[in-house]
């Protein structure tokens, strides 16, 4: 083919294909002096797209090599050195050499040849095309009927396809790609698969537009139904603004998905009853709930650590191991923020500041605190709520806390859940398994609601005094964190910084008006309380405290500063009376027969005193103070131990057949007693009394005994040697195996205490004895057989 010579003018974001007619802005210089030369010659020049549109003076690599010959057809000055003139393409040609000519671009071009088949495949693309374009212009409602016409009237198939391309909505790129397509019937495939995603396009759009409209119109029909329906209750006198209040709160509730649903509903069902109706209380009530719970709602956590311990140093004193589980989850939640909620359960005596640890637990989060007091909770109902079927029906204690929260992550405090009992209504205990569940309670079921409510992120804490009254399954689910009980100098500590201060400002009265040494507060514990909290203590505090607070009142206001009392004793027995508890061990001498034992109860570690006596009788094992099975049973094989060693311990094996009794008695015989722990005390105290030699009144003892003579290990070793420290115990025999267990023990209580650890009953002698009852068998089995035979 030979080759020819145009001016070229450059296209940006668009692209001339034969056949077409299109307007062009020129104003670049290039393009100026490329357009007057093609005027004032043949009018013909090559129009080539730029690659990137964005460059102003483009060389000639920034240019396609394949173009369209234009003829020019008009040109309009626009008398600021720029025209406007409209252009027809006429072929494609291919660049061969791009040359500057007189500050315009002239380049060398090669007429390009397309390749046709003329065969039935070009004839079957032909008529595809059309058809689908056709289609096109039917679905597309701004395109002018007549557009079928001039397709249809196209014989060229390449013409038909540049045609159809020219007036696609497609980027320069995508069209230059059709522009250097030869091959007319891969032009034509492809101008097929584009309208025929364009029909897929506007069918969707279709289908988009008709369900916008569908939904716009349901919308209207509700809008304008409502309307008559508001109407129609105004001239009835039975509008109520209050519906259409609670349906815009629904709408800005934020609910979940499942709990909005169930709230329109009821509201929808609202709206089309009777006030006077028995069921529009109910179904108010509910949509009215279901508002309250606060469903997106939740507090911010404070993660600092050391602002969270001193919160709590501040509130309570002590309780090391408890404050450093709550740092640990503190921190825990700093590196983890999407832990779930924990459940501990804090176990120990009364008093001890489980509940209020809660409360300061809370405040060291930044959460608000709600409590439960799960004490006599006989009814599922309370945790699950009742059904609305039901006359009355609420939703549970757990829903009703959270609501009154008003945030979904607070502190819920489980007050005395070792407490919960079973009933013919079912068992609340079986109810707190998926509250207490970190891996189903994100779906808590409410009767009252009906819908899931996520419990994954309240920070639950229960409280207990005992841990056998509590379900297995459900003390499976809690971390248990033990509270013990105070030592005598704990107590002192927080007399005097929190229950003095609290009492003074409670009742009215300055810390001028009265001063508290520690001696005193130590005599008021010593004396007026015997437990292992502070509550008793609090309450002996705020006796005195009234006293003043009475001198005070009785005072002239202007003189009332003048009031000044200093606690001492006499001031305590004068406002408290005489002393409730003494101290026994310290009034007790060395006598035979009567043991100090030790002993934990629901209230902290306490002493026990074992005694026994042998008297004439039917040889009897007499057992009295209110003692269990396991305390009798722990008597039967200490005394079957004797026996059975009478030899070594120099007693009488049969002494029932002599008609002797043995009475084993446990003063305070008002109080049940159990336990295995005073098997080692109850054998100390018969073989004292076998024996007749005196057991060491500074000697307290736990442990239990086999019938071997093994000592076993026993539980309440903390409590226990609390007991013996606060009683003036100086010397604590324990089984070997719990030495691990004082690792607990305050060491200013451990510095005051002596310890022997025993693995064999006959390791107890020379420590619980004045003197060891081995050392003089020989002398005691001689008299008692010299007795024998002069009877």
């Amino acid at each position: 083919m030979p080759l020819k010579e145009y001016p070229v003018l450059s296209l940006r974001n668009n692209v001339l294909f034969p056949h077409a007619v299109i307007p062009i802005g020129v104003g670049r210089a290039k393009s100026v002096e490329a357009l007057e030369f093609a005027m004032n010659n043949s009018k013909k020049l090559v129009l080539l797209a730029q690659r990137d549109s964005d460059v102003d003076d483009p060389a000639g690599e920034d240019l396609y090599d394949v173009g369209t010959v234009a003829e020019i057809m008009k040109v309009i000055d626009q008398q600021d050195g720029t025209y406007s003139c409209i252009v027809r393409g006429e072929g494609r040609v291919h660049l061969q050499d791009l040359q500057e000519d007189d500050g315009y671009f002239v380049g060398t071009f090669e007429e390009v040849l397309e390749r046709r088949t003329e065969d039935d495949e070009e004839e079957a693309l032909v008529r595809s095309l059309t058809d689908t374009a056709v289609e096109v212009i039917e679905k597309t409602p701004d395109l002018p009927v007549e557009s079928v016409q001039i397709i249809e009237d196209i014989d060229d198939p390449s013409h038909l396809a540049d045609f159809l391309v020219t007036h696609m909505g497609l980027e320069a790129s995508e069209k230059q790609e059709f522009l250097e397509e030869f091959d007319v019937n891969a032009r034509l495939e492809k101008c097929i698969l584009l309208l025929t995603d364009q029909i897929q396009r506007t069918k969707l759009s279709e289908e988009i537009r008709d369900r916008i409209r569908q939904e716009s119109e349901e919308h209207q029909r509700e809008y304008f139904l409502k309307q008559q329906l508001k109407a129609i209750r105004e001239q009835l006198g039975d509008y109520d603004d209050e519906l259409e209040e609670l349906e815009a709160r629904v709408e800005d509730a934020n609910m979940p998905e499942e709990a909005y649903e169930a709230t329109k509903k009821q509201l929808n069902r609202l709206q089309s009853m009777q006030k006077s109706s028995s069921e529009y209380s109910v179904t108010l009530n509910y949509v009215e709930t279901m508002l309250d719970v606060p469903w997106q709602r939740e507090s911010e956590d404070q993660l600092d650590l050391d602002r969270a311990q001193k919160v709590l140093d501040d509130d309570h004193y002590g309780l090391d191991k408890v404050k450093d589980r709550i740092v640990e989850d503190l921190a825990v939640r700093s590196l983890k923020a999407d832990m779930k909620g924990s459940i501990i359960c804090l176990h120990g005596p009364p008093g001890v500041g489980k509940t209020s640890l809660g409360r300061s637990i809370a405040r060291a989060l930044g959460r608000k605190f709600v409590r439960i007091s799960l004490g006599g909770v006989h009814d599922e109902s309370e945790i699950r709520g009742h059904r609305r079927t039901y006359v009355g029906a609420l939703p549970g204690r757990i829903t009703q806390s959270i609501i009154k929260a008003d945030t979904m992550n607070p502190v819920m405090l489980l007050d005395e859940i070792d407490k919960v009992g079973n009933s013919f209504r079912g068992d609340p205990s079986a109810a707190l398994l998926e509250v207490l569940d970190p891996e189903q309670n994100d779906t808590f079921s409410d009767h009252f609601l009906e819908v899931p409510l996520d419990l994954s992120k309240v920070l639950f804490i229960a409280t207990a005094n005992q841990l056998d009254t509590i379900s297995a399954p459900l003390r499976d689910r809690m971390e248990i964190i033990d509270v013990p009980s105070y030592t005598l100098y704990e107590k002192q500590q927080i007399a005097k910084r929190y229950l003095v201060p609290k009492q003074v400002e409670k009742h009215g009265i300055s810390e001028d008006n009265i001063t508290f040494p520690d001696e005193p507060l130590k005599y008021i514990i010593d004396r007026y309380t015997r437990e292992a909290g502070v509550r008793l203590l609090e309450q002996r505090i705020a006796e005195i405290c009234r006293t003043v607070a009475v001198k005070v009142a009785k005072t002239d206001p202007d003189e009332r500063d003048g009031i000044k009392v200093t606690v001492d004793r006499d001031y305590v027995q004068e406002a408290l009376g005489p002393e409730k508890h003494i101290a026994e061990v310290a009034q007790r001498v060395n006598r035979v027969g009567v043991v100090t034992g030790l002993a934990w109860t629901q209230a902290g570690g306490d002493i026990l005193f074992i005694e026994a006596q042998e008297m004439p009788g039917k040889g009897e094992l007499k057992l009295t103070g209110q003692l269990g099975d396991v305390m009798k049973e722990s008597v039967h094989a200490a005394l079957s131990y004797i026996r059975s060693n009478a030899d070594r311990f120099g007693v009488n094996a049969n002494f029932n057949e002599k008609k002797r009794d043995v009475h084993i008695h446990v003063p305070a015989g008002a109080i049940p007693k159990d336990g295995p722990s005073a098997g080692v005390t109850m054998f100390t105290a018969l073989l004292s009394r076998l024996t007749n030699h005196k057991v060491r009144k500074d000697v307290a003892m736990t442990g239990e005994i086999t019938l071997s003579g093994n000592v076993l290990p026993v539980g309440g070793i903390k409590e226990k040697v609390i007991a013996a420290h606060r009683a003036g115990i100086t010397t604590v025999v324990m089984p070997a195996i719990c030495k691990k267990d004082l690792v607990d023990v305050e060491e200013h209580v451990k510095d005051d205490l002596e310890f022997h650890f025993v693995d064999e009953v006959d390791e107890l002698l020379p420590l619980v004895f004045e003197s060891n009852p081995l050392d003089d068998v020989e002398e005691r089995t001689a008299k008692r057989e010299a007795a024998a035979a002069a009877e």
